[in-house]
């Protein structure tokens, strides 16, 4: 399903910063949880359910390489 619409630079922009917040905040999350290093962005942790860190920071990381590759993609 070839679609033809190319996404506009604002959006693409926003899209950058959403992949990488979620990157880099999901990175530091897992890597607080499991070596007890300082949180880089300590705000994500609010976006996780309590209980279920590891596995919802590894959907941040998955979620900000999906958002950035969308943002990256080249139209046909």
């Amino acid at each position: 399903m070839a679609s033809s619409s190319r996404l506009p630079d604002s959006l693409k922009g926003l899209l950058g910063l959403l992949a990488f917040v979620l990157v880099v905040g999901g990175a530091s999350g897992l890597l607080h949880e499991w070596f007890g290093f300082i949180r880089f962005m300590g705000f994500v942790r609010f976006l996780v359910p309590e209980g279920h860190e590891v596995p919802g920071y590894a959907v941040m990381v998955a979620l900000g390489c999906a958002a950035g590759a969308l943002g990256h993609r080249k139209a046909d």
